[in-house]
């Protein structure tokens, strides 16, 4: 359910989602944590489901508010009232080529979620946990929507909230695309950035940051995609709908990725109900923990660049029990078929839809002909235009080989150490804010790595994140410059040629070298431009 202002009484006979307390001071830190200390008043997403649906229960039993998807008839076009009105009614296509290729014999069906009015299949939840909000009395106008999210949700959020009038701040971790960011602050919604790294329990984390912001910001609501029984409500009474209209009953698998849950969770409990033989295919990126058995979860890996999908905590809204197997993705395979889709399919698909094909090319290859399956895409090429479309990029990630055909300049395969690199600046993270920006403006420095007293890199800082920073008043000059830190930067190492290095600075100004070494720009233009 929406969350509810601290001042009011929770009705725990109306839903079952609700834990009897709104606000867990502390969550888990709530041993150490003061009465009066709001910033880490919060709940956990994680916590365990109070949700009552079974499968043959009758809907009547819901304690929910459900709405029902009406038979769709060709209409004649007509004005819509907002661009809310186009959320929904997504288009299923068929695979004609790919499935083909992998030699799969059933019919392979794409339900093209990105045709979205935000651009993703988070629209549709965003657009309920609004409405339910509103007709519960919790959003009024003037209040203002927080939410911590991978991006999509977020703009799904910022966009209903531009229609009606409310402000929107979203808080998202640094691995998420710069794209999501730039049509974030086109809906007019705020930004806050927090580190990939942190855990999700940390004050640090997206979700400890949102909280913290909702407990200092009046009449602020989270309206919180991990627990809010919405999420997967939308895609039971309206997603797995249009799927059975589409397919006119007839699905014999589904494929589809897991994030928060709720697409999955909605989807599978409706089909669950309506075609008991579909089998559920959970689809969760390699170096997330939501997939099991456990067993499938182990790995050293840790860092995945697919966005969108996967957590390292298992959010309150997913119901594993309805998906009948799961299966790990990984990022090359993943960002392989999604370029593969746009390619040869002609679908402007984001990074987590080659996820999906991914697995729905395995799992489905024990269908037989007549049988049919059914993947989610789950959002569009826009968000990753600098990412995974970029052959650069893709190239400096490892995920492509480089292009022998192309002409390379003579520098390519020298290697870094032949650079004349002059010696490192960095400083202390004690060290504070108007300090640091005094030494680079001195040095005629754009960036520093902050290194502790052992010498050990903790991360770069950068002159315009740290004025832009000072100038909107998130720190204070005296702040130590710890507060401002960006924790992932590219790192080279002294054997790698100049060629590497050259597509690290494309899409980045500066990359770390083993031995706490920097180069940036200049350095290399300086080497090659004295050789010639």
């Amino acid at each position: 359910m929406p969350t509810l202002p601290s001042q009011e009484k929770p009705d725990t006979n109306s839903c079952p989602h609700t834990p009897g307390k709104y606000f867990l001071p502390g969550g888990t830190d709530n041993g150490n944590c003061k009465a009066n200390e709001k910033e880490r008043e919060w709940i956990r997403p994680d916590t365990p489901s109070k949700c009552t649906w079974k499968l043959g229960k009758p809907l009547s039993a819901s304690p929910h508010r459900h709405t029902t998807l009406k038979a769709k008839k060709p209409e004649p076009l007509k004005i819509m009232p907002s661009i809310l009105n186009k959320v929904g009614n997504t288009p299923m296509v068929r695979i004609n080529k790919i499935g083909k290729q992998y030699g799969l014999k059933c019919e392979l069906l794409a339900k093209c979620e990105f045709f979205n009015a935000g651009g993703s299949v988070k629209d549709r939840i965003s657009l309920r946990m609004v409405e339910d909000a509103e007709k519960a009395g919790i959003l009024k106008p003037g209040d203002t929507i927080i939410e911590p999210t991978s991006g999509n949700t977020g703009i799904g959020l910022a966009l209903a909230a531009a229609v009606k009038g409310y402000r929107c701040i979203i808080v998202m971790p640094e691995k998420m695309s710069m794209e999501k960011v730039d049509v974030l602050r086109a809906l007019g919604a705020e930004i806050v950035r927090t580190p990939t790294t942190a855990r999700f329990d940390s004050p640090e984390s997206h979700v400890g940051v949102a909280w913290r912001l909702k407990n200092e910001i009046p009449n602020a609501h989270i309206l919180d995609q991990y627990r809010n029984a919405s999420n997967p409500l939308t895609h039971y009474d309206t997603t797995a709908e249009e799927i059975l209209q589409q397919c006119e009953g007839k699905i014999d698998m589904l494929v589809a990725a897991a994030g928060t849950g709720g697409t999955i969770t909605g989807i599978s409990r409706k089909l669950k109900e309506k075609c008991p033989g579909c089998k559920i295919i959970g689809v969760d990126p390699e170096g997330s923990i939501l997939a099991t058995p456990e067993e499938l979860n182990e790995t050293d890996k840790t860092m995945y660049e697919v966005e969108g999908i996967g957590y390292d905590f298992v959010p309150t809204v997913l119901d594993r029990s309805t998906v009948d197997q799961w299966y790990k993705s990984n990022d090359e395979e993943s960002f392989a078929l999604a370029r593969m889709l746009i390619r040869e399919e002609g679908l402007l698909c984001g990074g987590s839809s080659g996820s999906a094909m991914s697995v729905a090319l395995k799992a489905a290859k024990e269908l037989k002909e007549g049988q049919r399956c059914v993947v989610i895409l789950p959002d569009s090429i826009r968000n990753y235009m600098s990412k995974f479309l970029s052959d650069k990029w893709m190239i400096q990630k490892g995920f492509m080989k480089d292009d022998d055909l192309v002409k390379k300049p003579w520098w390519w395969n020298i290697s870094v150490q032949e650079l004349s690199l002059s010696a490192p600046l960095t400083v202390l993270p004690t060290v504070t804010c108007a300090k640091t920006v005094e030494i680079l403006r001195e040095k005629g420095f754009d960036q520093v790595p902050v290194v502790d007293e052992s010498g050990v890199i903790l991360g770069m800082v950068t002159l315009g994140n740290m004025l832009s920073s000072l100038l909107a008043g998130k720190v204070q000059p005296s702040d130590e410059v710890s507060k401002v830190i960006y924790k992932q930067f590219k790192q080279i190492n002294l054997k790698d040629n100049l060629g590497k290095l050259s597509h690290i600075l494309e899409i980045d100004h500066f990359a770390l070298v083993v031995h706490e070494q920097i180069q940036c720009e200049y350095d290399v233009l300086h080497f090659v431009r004295g050789n010639l």
